[in-house]
């Protein structure tokens, strides 16, 4: 007898379906949303699939359980929703059940869960960009404050520290509250700057373990920040059957001559039959 389970996951605890291959429920739970409580929950039936939507915890679950022996797949939310939608109330419960279903029938379309590898990258590029942004608005904001009492901060030989310097130490005297507003502003920006600069050795040290985003910093114009979130995005290659689903799966209209994508996705290839 083949079972199939569903996961309903949310924050704190995850509705557990269990069906036969005729589509009877053979049991139910609720455990904590971790991959220790639901394959303990899993392993008393050996269920040939089991199946949880895309959401905030999917990853984390669908990587701890795949390394539990779990034959877990990851559905589409939307296509799954679109399915559950026919259930008679929205509940976790029943929202199990029809992912039991689902799973059970193969109507489910998977979704391919990026490598551990990859998130790690993802996010450290993604806190990056967001330290620059965070600098470039305390530079705006510096200059707004200082041009609203007539100071123009303008460009100078030495960059922007060494000219919030001179007007800290020059037009701002006769003012002691903007000065110390301009002063835990830069200090602000200095701290930003600091963990911007670890963040870059943290992403040059990978890229130099990384054949892959050296491969791919060979192409003229294409620097470490690029290459490394090139290689994160696509991950697995061999999940695309043409180097222009590549393109499409990143958002631009294919074209036949869009020899960018086509060049990094077969150098990502490359690497990996390596």
């Amino acid at each position: 007898m083949k079972y199939y389970a569903g996961l309903d996951v949310s924050q704190q605890t995850t509705s557990i379906c269990i069906v036969d291959e005729e589509g009877k429920i053979v049991a139910e739970r609720k455990v904590a949303s971790c991959p220790e409580a639901i394959s303990e929950a899993l392993e008393p039936f050996a269920v040939t699939r089991a199946g949880l939507e895309t959401g905030p915890l999917s990853v984390w679950l669908w990587i701890g359980l795949k390394e539990r022996g779990v034959p877990i797949v990851c559905m589409d939310a939307r296509h799954a929703n679109a399915v559950l939608k026919m259930m008679p109330a929205k509940t976790d419960r029943n929202d199990a059940i029809g992912l039991a279903q689902i799973v059970r029938t193969g109507w489910c379309k998977s979704v391919h869960v990026k490598s551990t590898a990859s998130h790690e990258a993802r996010a450290l590029l993604a806190t990056r960009s967001q330290f620059v942004r965070t600098r470039c608005d305390l530079e705006n904001q510096i200059r707004g404050v200082l041009r609203t009492f007539g100071i123009l901060f303008g460009k100078r030989v030495g960059g922007f520290a060494k000219r919030a310097e001179e007007i800290i130490d020059g037009d701002l005297h006769a003012s002691p509250t903007i000065q110390a507003v301009v002063e835990a502003l830069m200090r602000a920006r200095a701290n930003i700057l600091e963990q911007i600069r670890l963040l870059d050795a943290k992403v040059r040290s990978i890229a130099r373990q990384n054949n892959v985003v050296k491969r791919l910093m060979s192409v003229p114009g294409i620097g470490v920040i690029t290459a490394l979130g090139f290689a994160a995005t696509i991950d697995d290659p061999t999940r695309f059957k043409r180097s222009s689903s590549a393109e499409a799966y990143l958002g631009p209209t294919p074209r036949i001559y869009a020899t960018n994508v086509v060049f990094a996705v077969t150098c990502i290839r490359q690497e990996a039959s390596l």
